[in-house]
């Protein structure tokens, strides 16, 4: 059970992975506060004993009030959108954002944050080699304003805890699939694209895959067992798209695609559709995107061995997660 005298505040908890990370400490007997932009889609918080608290990471005071008496802070809320057609909106949200709340918590006395960046803050190993927490990369090899922004806010996250003593513990989860996906996140929007049978095609890529409870699981460990200032990669299975989309089609009885597109031939399809998008000022993500593509390129295998040593992380298998995934898309009606 909690601690009579532990705050817990979650940021993001009506989104996929704070949904996961709050139903995890719900269960363990928690009464979290969760940090929650008004009106937002709050299904995350159904039935779920919380004390909500509206605000958002381009609002100051909103984030210096949630932190008041808050013990341990878990930071999720973030703008993940690979496409924007205002991508200063990003660097707002994830860098200043979190800079902002990071300086709150450290006035009001916060004792534990753990930090959700992501794997897209690291480097890649060519030809489908595996990274790790150590993997170098520099900015300028960063494909994409979102993966850009999550650089940099884990970047302010580190120098504050190496200057300023921001006791904060940073996790790097992979492509997190499962139950809770609302909006869905890309990769799950191309889980349910596949389950639906709308993927006629795909390209040589790959992706580390793992189940957003496990993810959640690990944001706890950190919590109990994680050094500050360290960085802990929670990834799941490698795997190659043609590998994801053969154990979807095995999942939902459908045929798996067998015609693998090569990147260019794709190219004046994203242009077309990120062009079609800026005209008609849409605000959802075009379905293919030109850093979608430049980011398929190279393989995204990483390796949760770190956590897997040092926070005892046990990451179920891969398809475990697909087909919770997809019997949670069904559930909500998604796969019509």
């Amino acid at each position: 059970m909690a601690s009579e005298s532990e705050k817990v505040l979650i940021t993001g908890a009506s989104g996929f992975i704070g949904g996961a990370v709050l139903r995890c400490l719900t269960e363990r007997g928690h009464t979290p506060r969760v940090l929650v932009r008004p009106g937002s889609d709050r299904r995350n918080l159904e039935n779920l004993d919380v004390e909500v608290c509206e605000g958002d990471l381009e609002d100051p005071f909103s984030l210096s009030e949630a932190v008041k008496g808050v013990t341990t802070l878990y930071h999720l809320a973030a703008d993940y959108r690979i496409w924007t057609r205002d991508p200063e909106v990003l660097y707002r949200v994830n860098v200043e954002g979190t800079e902002v709340l990071m300086r709150a918590a450290q006035k009001a006395g916060v004792r534990r944050i753990i930090y959700t960046s992501s794997v897209a803050a690291l480097g890649l190993v060519s030809e489908g080699g595996v990274a790790d927490e150590e993997t170098p990369v520099r900015l300028d090899e960063i494909v994409g304003h979102y993966k850009r922004s999550k650089f940099l806010a884990e970047a302010r996250v580190r120098r504050m805890v190496e200057n300023e003593d921001l006791p904060a513990v940073i996790v790097n989860p992979s492509a997190p699939i499962g139950p809770g996906d609302l909006k869905p996140t890309p990769t799950g929007r191309m889980v349910l694209q596949a389950a639906r049978g709308a993927m006629p095609a795909y390209v040589d890529t790959g992706l580390n895959v793992v189940h957003v409870e496990d993810v959640a699981e690990g944001h706890l460990l950190a919590a109990e067992k994680g050094e500050v200032g360290e960085r802990y990669i929670l990834g799941g299975e490698n795997l190659t798209l043609a590998e994801i989309l053969h154990e979807i089609a095995h999942l939902t009885g459908r045929p798996p695609p067998r015609v693998k597109l090569p990147h260019n031939l794709l190219w004046p399809l994203a242009l077309g559709a990120e062009a079609w998008a800026r005209t008609v000022r849409q605000e959802k993500e075009p379905f293919l995107t030109l850093d979608g593509l430049r980011m398929s390129r190279k393989r995204m295998f990483f390796s949760h061995g770190k956590a897997e040593r040092l926070l005892g992380y046990r990451p179920r298998p891969a398809v475990q997660a697909l087909q919770d995934a997809i019997v949670w898309f069904e559930r909500e009606g998604l796969l019509n």
